[in-house]
């Protein structure tokens, strides 16, 4: 499986709000668009390359606002990956809207698509329905922002919570798979990840951010912190749900003896 938060291409400029004060929108050159066409085709060159690596019934999941996820969605399509959903995550706690011209922005998208149109994929559909308390998940999920307990190691700008990768990689994935995210920033799908025991590899060009990934790794080797980690992400009935099902999932056929992480 993959899991990919690309650039949103959102620095632009703006302003928004973090902790109660108005901050700038912009996260660095490698967040700002550079244009239709050139926008389209690192989409295109980073989505080739994801599919490249994917096994013939692996999935991707893709992270965006309206300012890069309809890029995406035709990128996927001109690869020939097939889209299975779009998933709506509504955060619980969104910044405020400075400007009162337009609705405050609550929401952010993410792609769902497997490599081949023909090709049956993994879907823990049974787990999903247990965790929406015994009916259909829908592909509109309500979590909240990252806590400040997820940033004890350093922040992120894109950072994503804990509560939504767990989600993402126990839907799509079984114990011991292998999980690839080639914009890993501060690695929360590596954190989700080893929480999860999956195997993970993460990719991105900031040194700063990857020394980031290395202390929360670090972090959780600690078998307490894990353990703490586990009862507080959000998404569950209780605290002990989460390992509960860990207890009970079932290996993964495509079992790679190797190192977490």
């Amino acid at each position: 499986m993959i899991f990919a938060d690309p650039p949103y291409f959102l620095s632009n400029g703006g302003f928004s709000v973090h902790s109660g004060k108005m901050v700038s929108v912009n996260k660095g050159d490698w967040d700002k668009s550079n244009g239709f066409k050139k926008d389209n085709e690192f989409n295109y060159k980073w989505l080739k390359a994801c599919r490249n690596h994917l096994k013939d019934t692996g999935t991707i999941w893709i992270s965006g606002t309206y300012h890069n996820i309809f890029s995406v969605a035709q990128m996927l399509n001109e690869l020939n990956y097939k889209i299975l959903n779009c998933v709506t995550w509504v955060k619980t706690n969104p910044p405020p809207n400075l400007s009162c011209k337009y609705f405050t922005h609550s929401t952010e998208f993410i792609l769902w698509a497997r490599k081949e149109k023909k090709t049956t994929h993994f879907f823990n559909y049974k787990l999903m329905k247990e965790l929406n308390g015994g009916t259909q998940m829908k592909d509109v999920w309500h979590l909240p922002s990252i806590g400040k307990w997820e940033k004890s190691c350093g922040k992120h700008p894109t950072q994503k919570p804990l509560a939504l990768l767990i989600r993402i990689i126990l839907a799509s994935t079984n114990k011991n798979a292998w999980i690839l995210d080639p914009f890993t920033g501060s690695s929360t799908t590596g954190i989700a990840a080893n929480v999860l025991n999956r195997k993970f590899l993460g990719i991105d060009t900031n040194e700063d951010y990857l020394n980031i990934s290395i202390n929360r790794k670090n972090e959780i080797d600690n078998t307490v912190t894990r353990e703490l980690y586990k009862k507080k992400i959000n998404g569950f009935i209780d605290d002990e749900q989460l390992t509960s099902i860990l207890i009970k999932e079932p290996e993964s056929e495509y079992l790679i003896e190797t190192e977490i992480f």
